[in-house]
Protein backbone atom coordinates (compact mmCIF):
# COMPACT_ATOMS: atom_id res chain seq x y z
CA UNK A 1 0.00 0.00 0.00
CA UNK A 2 1.25 2.94 -0.66
CA UNK A 3 0.54 6.85 0.25
CA UNK A 4 -1.30 9.13 -1.86
CA UNK A 5 0.92 12.21 -2.11
CA UNK A 6 -0.94 15.75 -0.05
CA UNK A 7 -3.58 17.77 -1.93
CA UNK A 8 -2.48 21.69 -2.31
CA UNK A 9 -4.48 22.51 0.39
CA UNK A 10 -2.53 20.15 3.16
CA UNK A 11 0.82 21.52 1.43
CA UNK A 12 0.41 24.65 1.98
CA UNK A 13 -1.16 24.60 5.29
CA UNK A 14 1.76 22.46 6.66
CA UNK A 15 4.48 25.21 4.98
CA UNK A 16 2.54 28.09 6.60
CA UNK A 17 2.92 25.76 9.90
CA UNK A 18 6.54 25.33 9.04
CA UNK A 19 7.17 28.76 9.25
CA UNK A 20 5.60 29.34 12.05
CA UNK A 21 6.84 27.15 14.23
CA UNK A 22 10.16 28.23 13.14
CA UNK A 23 9.67 31.54 13.44
CA UNK A 24 7.70 31.21 16.58
CA UNK A 25 9.14 28.75 18.91
CA UNK A 26 12.96 30.59 19.52
CA UNK A 27 10.67 33.38 20.87
CA UNK A 28 8.60 31.05 23.09
CA UNK A 29 11.35 29.77 24.20
CA UNK A 30 12.76 33.27 25.31
CA UNK A 31 9.65 34.26 26.34
CA UNK A 32 9.75 31.29 28.70
CA UNK A 33 13.52 32.14 30.21
CA UNK A 34 12.70 35.70 30.25
CA UNK A 35 8.98 34.78 32.04
CA UNK A 36 11.17 32.86 34.49
CA UNK A 37 14.13 35.14 35.43
CA UNK A 38 12.54 38.20 35.46
CA UNK A 39 9.48 37.97 36.08
CA UNK A 40 8.92 35.37 39.21
CA UNK A 41 7.63 32.85 36.28
CA UNK A 42 4.36 34.99 36.01
CA UNK A 43 2.75 35.09 32.89
CA UNK A 44 3.60 38.23 31.72
CA UNK A 45 2.91 40.86 28.45
CA UNK A 46 5.42 41.01 26.29
CA UNK A 47 6.31 44.43 25.63
CA UNK A 48 9.55 46.62 24.90
CA UNK A 49 10.89 46.33 28.19
CA UNK A 50 10.04 42.12 28.38
CA UNK A 51 11.94 41.91 25.33
CA UNK A 52 14.48 44.08 26.12
CA UNK A 53 16.03 41.00 27.81
CA UNK A 54 17.11 39.09 25.01
CA UNK A 55 20.92 39.06 24.60
CA UNK A 56 22.41 39.16 21.37
CA UNK A 57 25.48 36.79 20.26
CA UNK A 58 28.66 37.48 21.85
CA UNK A 59 31.94 36.27 21.93
CA UNK A 60 31.33 34.96 25.52
CA UNK A 61 28.77 32.88 24.52
CA UNK A 62 30.34 31.75 21.12
CA UNK A 63 33.72 30.62 22.84
CA UNK A 64 31.32 28.52 25.42
CA UNK A 65 29.08 26.77 23.21
CA UNK A 66 31.18 26.22 19.99
CA UNK A 67 33.15 24.47 22.91
CA UNK A 68 30.70 22.73 24.02
CA UNK A 69 29.73 21.78 20.68
CA UNK A 70 33.40 20.90 19.78
CA UNK A 71 33.86 18.72 23.04
CA UNK A 72 30.80 16.57 22.30
CA UNK A 73 31.98 16.14 18.59
CA UNK A 74 35.38 15.12 19.55
CA UNK A 75 33.81 12.61 22.48
CA UNK A 76 31.43 11.15 20.14
CA UNK A 77 34.07 10.77 16.82
CA UNK A 78 37.25 9.73 18.90
CA UNK A 79 35.99 7.90 22.09
CA UNK A 80 36.21 4.03 21.63
CA UNK A 81 32.91 2.86 22.01
CA UNK A 82 30.84 -0.67 21.10
CA UNK A 83 29.83 -0.40 17.39
CA UNK A 84 26.22 -1.38 16.76
CA UNK A 85 23.93 -1.70 13.64
CA UNK A 86 20.72 -0.02 13.01
CA UNK A 87 17.89 -1.05 12.01
CA UNK A 88 17.63 -2.13 7.81
CA UNK A 89 17.28 0.62 5.70
CA UNK A 90 14.81 0.75 2.66
CA UNK A 91 17.85 -0.13 0.68
CA UNK A 92 17.89 -3.01 2.66
CA UNK A 93 21.72 -1.83 4.04
CA UNK A 94 22.43 -1.13 7.64
CA UNK A 95 24.66 1.76 9.31
CA UNK A 96 27.08 0.79 11.94
CA UNK A 97 27.08 3.24 14.99
CA UNK A 98 29.89 4.17 17.95
CA UNK A 99 28.38 3.15 21.12
CA UNK A 100 30.09 5.68 23.55
CA UNK A 101 27.62 7.72 25.28
CA UNK A 102 27.78 6.72 28.76
CA UNK A 103 31.78 7.51 28.71
CA UNK A 104 30.83 10.96 27.04
CA UNK A 105 28.22 12.13 29.32
CA UNK A 106 30.48 10.84 32.33
CA UNK A 107 33.35 13.07 31.20
CA UNK A 108 31.50 15.95 30.29
CA UNK A 109 29.74 15.85 33.92
CA UNK A 110 33.21 15.18 35.78
CA UNK A 111 34.74 18.27 33.76
CA UNK A 112 32.01 20.93 34.76
CA UNK A 113 32.67 19.71 38.56
CA UNK A 114 36.45 19.71 37.89
CA UNK A 115 36.31 23.12 36.80
CA UNK A 116 33.80 24.21 39.62
CA UNK A 117 36.26 22.58 42.40
CA UNK A 118 39.12 24.15 40.96
CA UNK A 119 37.53 27.64 41.11
CA UNK A 120 38.40 27.99 36.96
CA UNK A 121 34.97 28.27 36.16
CA UNK A 122 31.87 28.27 39.00
CA UNK A 123 29.12 25.82 38.61
CA UNK A 124 26.28 28.51 38.91
CA UNK A 125 28.22 29.63 35.37
CA UNK A 126 25.51 28.48 32.90
CA UNK A 127 22.42 29.52 34.98
CA UNK A 128 23.78 32.38 35.40
CA UNK A 129 25.05 33.49 31.81
CA UNK A 130 21.68 31.52 30.42
CA UNK A 131 20.64 34.26 28.11
CA UNK A 132 24.09 34.89 26.51
CA UNK A 133 24.20 31.37 26.25
CA UNK A 134 21.29 31.05 24.45
CA UNK A 135 21.34 33.73 21.88
CA UNK A 136 24.45 32.65 20.57
CA UNK A 137 23.15 29.07 20.36
CA UNK A 138 20.27 29.83 18.45
CA UNK A 139 22.64 31.61 15.94
CA UNK A 140 25.00 28.41 15.47
CA UNK A 141 22.59 26.07 15.77
CA UNK A 142 20.37 27.62 12.94
CA UNK A 143 23.79 27.84 10.60
CA UNK A 144 24.13 24.11 12.01
CA UNK A 145 20.86 23.51 10.21
CA UNK A 146 21.59 24.85 6.97
CA UNK A 147 24.76 22.74 6.94
CA UNK A 148 22.75 19.68 7.51
CA UNK A 149 20.49 20.98 4.93
CA UNK A 150 23.04 21.41 2.33
CA UNK A 151 24.97 17.88 3.26
CA UNK A 152 21.29 15.84 3.75
CA UNK A 153 20.33 17.09 -0.35
CA UNK A 154 23.66 16.01 -1.26
CA UNK A 155 23.17 12.67 0.29
CA UNK A 156 19.27 12.45 -0.58
CA UNK A 157 17.38 9.32 -1.52
CA UNK A 158 15.48 9.96 -5.23
CA UNK A 159 12.27 9.91 -3.42
CA UNK A 160 13.62 12.42 -0.32
CA UNK A 161 14.59 14.91 -3.62
CA UNK A 162 11.00 15.67 -4.55
CA UNK A 163 10.63 17.89 -1.59
CA UNK A 164 10.99 21.77 -1.93
CA UNK A 165 13.19 23.49 0.18
CA UNK A 166 11.22 24.73 3.08
CA UNK A 167 9.91 21.04 3.27
CA UNK A 168 13.16 19.87 3.51
CA UNK A 169 14.75 22.28 5.57
CA UNK A 170 12.45 21.89 8.02
CA UNK A 171 11.67 17.90 7.99
CA UNK A 172 15.66 17.19 6.45
CA UNK A 173 16.85 17.00 2.92
CA UNK A 174 17.69 13.17 4.10
CA UNK A 175 17.27 10.82 6.73
CA UNK A 176 20.59 10.16 7.76
CA UNK A 177 23.30 13.12 7.03
CA UNK A 178 26.30 12.10 7.53
CA UNK A 179 30.39 13.15 7.21
CA UNK A 180 31.91 9.47 6.91
CA UNK A 181 31.13 7.46 10.48
CA UNK A 182 29.28 10.80 11.76
CA UNK A 183 26.01 10.94 11.81
CA UNK A 184 24.78 14.06 12.89
CA UNK A 185 21.02 12.88 13.61
CA UNK A 186 22.03 10.34 16.46
CA UNK A 187 24.71 12.75 17.31
CA UNK A 188 22.46 15.89 18.02
CA UNK A 189 19.32 14.03 19.19
CA UNK A 190 21.50 11.93 21.78
CA UNK A 191 24.34 13.97 22.68
CA UNK A 192 25.08 18.09 23.53
CA UNK A 193 21.50 18.83 23.75
CA UNK A 194 20.61 15.92 26.68
CA UNK A 195 23.82 16.48 28.79
CA UNK A 196 23.57 19.68 28.53
CA UNK A 197 20.30 19.44 29.91
CA UNK A 198 21.89 17.85 33.05
CA UNK A 199 24.34 20.44 33.34
CA UNK A 200 21.79 23.59 33.14
CA UNK A 201 19.53 21.70 36.00
CA UNK A 202 22.73 21.09 38.40
CA UNK A 203 23.94 25.00 37.70
CA UNK A 204 20.87 25.80 39.00
CA UNK A 205 20.91 23.32 42.10
CA UNK A 206 24.46 25.07 42.40
CA UNK A 207 22.96 28.45 42.41
CA UNK A 208 20.10 27.69 44.64
CA UNK A 209 22.84 26.48 47.10
CA UNK A 210 25.34 29.77 47.06
CA UNK A 211 22.07 31.97 47.58
CA UNK A 212 20.20 30.58 50.22
CA UNK A 213 22.94 27.76 51.73
CA UNK A 214 21.13 24.53 50.99
CA UNK A 215 19.09 22.95 47.92
CA UNK A 216 15.59 21.93 48.81
CA UNK A 217 14.13 18.82 48.41
CA UNK A 218 12.32 19.71 45.35
CA UNK A 219 15.38 20.71 43.33
CA UNK A 220 16.82 17.42 44.65
CA UNK A 221 13.68 15.86 43.04
CA UNK A 222 14.35 17.43 39.74
CA UNK A 223 17.93 16.86 39.15
CA UNK A 224 17.58 13.49 40.13
CA UNK A 225 14.77 12.64 37.74
CA UNK A 226 16.71 14.37 35.32
CA UNK A 227 20.15 12.75 35.76
CA UNK A 228 18.36 9.56 36.09
CA UNK A 229 16.53 9.99 32.88
CA UNK A 230 19.64 10.87 30.97
CA UNK A 231 21.93 8.17 32.72
CA UNK A 232 19.53 5.41 31.83
CA UNK A 233 19.44 6.64 27.98
CA UNK A 234 23.04 5.82 27.88
CA UNK A 235 23.30 2.91 29.58
CA UNK A 236 20.28 1.57 27.25
CA UNK A 237 21.78 3.65 24.50
CA UNK A 238 21.96 0.58 21.75
CA UNK A 239 18.00 0.98 22.24
CA UNK A 240 17.71 4.52 20.52
CA UNK A 241 18.68 2.78 17.12
CA UNK A 242 15.21 1.21 17.58
CA UNK A 243 13.29 4.26 18.23
CA UNK A 244 10.93 6.17 15.63
CA UNK A 245 12.93 9.08 15.26
CA UNK A 246 16.44 6.79 14.19
CA UNK A 247 14.36 4.76 11.78
CA UNK A 248 11.53 6.66 10.25
CA UNK A 249 12.85 11.01 10.54
CA UNK A 250 14.31 12.87 8.53
CA UNK A 251 16.94 15.38 9.76
CA UNK A 252 16.25 18.98 9.64
CA UNK A 253 15.44 21.86 11.51
CA UNK A 254 12.50 20.07 13.64
CA UNK A 255 14.72 17.62 15.16
CA UNK A 256 18.34 19.69 15.22
CA UNK A 257 17.03 22.97 17.06
CA UNK A 258 14.62 20.94 18.86
CA UNK A 259 17.28 18.90 20.25
CA UNK A 260 20.09 21.22 20.91
CA UNK A 261 17.76 24.09 22.07
CA UNK A 262 14.41 23.35 23.00
CA UNK A 263 15.51 20.55 25.25
CA UNK A 264 18.41 21.83 27.14
CA UNK A 265 16.40 25.58 27.57
CA UNK A 266 13.22 24.80 27.62
CA UNK A 267 12.94 21.75 29.69
CA UNK A 268 14.63 22.71 33.04
CA UNK A 269 12.32 25.40 33.81
CA UNK A 270 11.09 24.06 37.29
CA UNK A 271 15.49 23.98 37.96
CA UNK A 272 15.48 27.65 36.39
CA UNK A 273 12.53 29.27 39.04
CA UNK A 274 13.57 26.50 41.98
CA UNK A 275 17.29 28.60 41.27
CA UNK A 276 16.34 31.97 42.77
CA UNK A 277 13.66 30.57 45.37
CA UNK A 278 14.19 28.16 48.35
CA UNK A 279 10.90 26.38 47.91
CA UNK A 280 10.69 23.13 49.36
CA UNK A 281 7.90 20.51 49.48
CA UNK A 282 6.33 19.24 52.35
CA UNK A 283 7.42 15.86 52.95
CA UNK A 284 4.42 13.63 51.52
CA UNK A 285 4.01 15.34 48.42
CA UNK A 286 8.04 14.98 48.18
CA UNK A 287 7.31 11.26 48.42
CA UNK A 288 4.44 11.16 46.26
CA UNK A 289 6.09 13.06 43.52
CA UNK A 290 9.04 10.56 43.31
CA UNK A 291 6.71 7.38 43.48
CA UNK A 292 5.05 8.94 40.72
CA UNK A 293 8.62 9.70 38.60
CA UNK A 294 10.01 6.59 39.45
CA UNK A 295 6.75 4.42 38.34
CA UNK A 296 7.11 6.88 35.31
CA UNK A 297 10.47 5.78 34.80
CA UNK A 298 9.95 1.64 35.00
CA UNK A 299 7.09 1.43 33.02
CA UNK A 300 9.34 3.81 30.21
CA UNK A 301 12.15 1.29 30.69
CA UNK A 302 10.54 -1.91 30.54
CA UNK A 303 8.49 -0.50 27.23
CA UNK A 304 11.62 0.29 25.50
CA UNK A 305 13.12 -2.49 26.92
CA UNK A 306 10.42 -5.18 25.84
CA UNK A 307 10.03 -3.64 22.09
CA UNK A 308 14.25 -3.74 21.43
CA UNK A 309 14.55 -6.53 23.09
CA UNK A 310 11.78 -8.15 20.65
CA UNK A 311 13.62 -6.56 17.31
CA UNK A 312 16.76 -8.23 18.13
CA UNK A 313 15.33 -11.74 18.91
CA UNK A 314 11.06 -12.35 18.83
CA UNK A 315 11.52 -15.18 21.13
CA UNK A 316 12.70 -13.50 24.01
CA UNK A 317 9.86 -13.96 26.76
CA UNK A 318 8.05 -10.98 28.17
CA UNK A 319 6.92 -10.55 31.87
CA UNK A 320 7.99 -14.53 31.90
CA UNK A 321 5.99 -15.79 28.81
CA UNK A 322 6.81 -15.86 24.86
CA UNK A 323 5.71 -12.77 23.44
CA UNK A 324 2.21 -12.64 21.33
CA UNK A 325 2.44 -10.29 18.20
CA UNK A 326 0.68 -10.22 14.51
CA UNK A 327 2.46 -11.40 11.75
CA UNK A 328 1.99 -8.89 9.20
CA UNK A 329 1.67 -9.82 5.49
CA UNK A 330 4.73 -7.36 4.98
CA UNK A 331 6.62 -9.63 6.62
CA UNK A 332 7.03 -7.31 10.13
CA UNK A 333 5.76 -8.44 13.29
CA UNK A 334 3.16 -6.49 15.70
CA UNK A 335 3.89 -7.01 19.15
CA UNK A 336 1.03 -7.33 21.75
CA UNK A 337 2.71 -8.54 24.63
CA UNK A 338 3.91 -6.76 28.18
CA UNK A 339 3.66 -2.90 28.04
CA UNK A 340 2.39 -2.86 24.01
CA UNK A 341 -0.31 -5.49 25.06
CA UNK A 342 -1.84 -2.24 27.46
CA UNK A 343 -1.27 0.22 25.25
CA UNK A 344 0.72 1.44 21.72
CA UNK A 345 2.72 3.47 23.33
CA UNK A 346 2.66 2.81 27.13
CA UNK A 347 6.24 4.46 26.95
CA UNK A 348 4.86 7.67 26.35
CA UNK A 349 2.78 7.57 29.40
CA UNK A 350 5.69 6.87 31.43
CA UNK A 351 7.27 9.72 29.54
CA UNK A 352 4.41 12.33 30.88
CA UNK A 353 4.46 10.74 34.17
CA UNK A 354 8.12 11.74 34.58
CA UNK A 355 7.45 14.90 32.97
CA UNK A 356 4.37 15.53 35.24
CA UNK A 357 6.85 14.59 38.55
CA UNK A 358 8.88 17.69 37.51
CA UNK A 359 6.39 20.05 37.22
CA UNK A 360 4.90 18.97 40.57
CA UNK A 361 8.31 19.67 41.77
CA UNK A 362 7.44 23.92 41.89
CA UNK A 363 3.95 22.94 43.07
CA UNK A 364 1.71 25.76 42.22
CA UNK A 365 4.50 28.89 42.02
CA UNK A 366 4.30 28.72 38.18
CA UNK A 367 2.74 27.98 35.12
CA UNK A 368 6.40 27.06 33.15
CA UNK A 369 7.27 24.63 35.76
CA UNK A 370 4.56 22.06 33.42
CA UNK A 371 5.89 23.52 30.31
CA UNK A 372 7.73 20.34 29.69
CA UNK A 373 4.73 18.05 30.15
CA UNK A 374 2.78 20.10 28.59
CA UNK A 375 5.06 20.34 25.49
CA UNK A 376 5.33 16.71 25.74
CA UNK A 377 1.29 15.95 25.91
CA UNK A 378 1.62 17.82 22.60
CA UNK A 379 4.39 16.41 21.05
CA UNK A 380 3.51 12.78 22.15
CA UNK A 381 -0.27 12.60 21.15
CA UNK A 382 0.74 14.62 17.60
CA UNK A 383 3.84 11.78 16.91
CA UNK A 384 1.10 9.00 18.15
CA UNK A 385 -1.52 10.12 15.34
CA UNK A 386 1.51 10.12 12.88
CA UNK A 387 2.70 6.75 13.96
CA UNK A 388 -0.80 5.26 13.70
CA UNK A 389 -1.47 6.48 10.46
CA UNK A 390 2.09 5.87 8.81
CA UNK A 391 0.97 2.22 10.13
CA UNK A 392 -2.11 2.34 8.72
CA UNK A 393 -0.97 3.31 5.47
CA UNK A 394 1.86 0.86 6.11
CA UNK A 395 -0.02 -2.84 7.46
CA UNK A 396 -3.82 -2.02 6.25
CA UNK A 397 -6.18 -5.02 7.81
CA UNK A 398 -3.29 -6.11 10.06
CA UNK A 399 -3.22 -2.72 11.65
CA UNK A 400 -7.03 -2.72 12.15
CA UNK A 401 -6.58 -6.42 13.31
CA UNK A 402 -4.06 -4.60 15.88
CA UNK A 403 -5.88 -2.13 16.82
CA UNK A 404 -8.93 -4.44 17.24
CA UNK A 405 -6.08 -5.73 20.13
CA UNK A 406 -4.68 -3.05 21.51
CA UNK A 407 -7.66 -0.33 21.82
CA UNK A 408 -5.66 1.77 23.88
CA UNK A 409 -2.72 4.31 22.60
CA UNK A 410 -1.02 5.76 25.41
CA UNK A 411 -3.21 6.21 29.18
CA UNK A 412 -5.57 2.90 29.23
CA UNK A 413 -9.27 4.07 29.70
CA UNK A 414 -8.58 7.30 28.66
CA UNK A 415 -7.06 7.79 25.06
Amino acid sequence: MTNAPPSNAVRVFNMTAFVVLMAGLPFWVWYCLIAVTQYDGALVFPDAAFWSHVQMPNLEGLIFYGSWLALQAGLYHFLPGKPEEGQPLPDGSRLTYRLNGLASFLISIGLWAGLHVSGLVPGDYIYLHMPAILGTANVIVMALCFYVYFLGRSQATEEEKQMNFLEAFFLGAARNPRNGRFDWKFFCESRPGLTFWVLIALSCAVHQYKTFGTVTNAMMLICFSIFLYIVDYYIHEDAILTTWDIIHEPFGWMLCWGSLIYVPFFYPMSAVWLASHDFSLPTWAAAGIFVLGVTGYVIFRQCNIQKHRFRKDPTTKIWGKPPEFIQTKRGSKLLTSGWWGVASHANYLGDLMMSLAMGLAVWNNTLFGYGYFLAFVILLVHRDWRDDKHCADKYGDDWKAYRQKVRWHIVPGLY
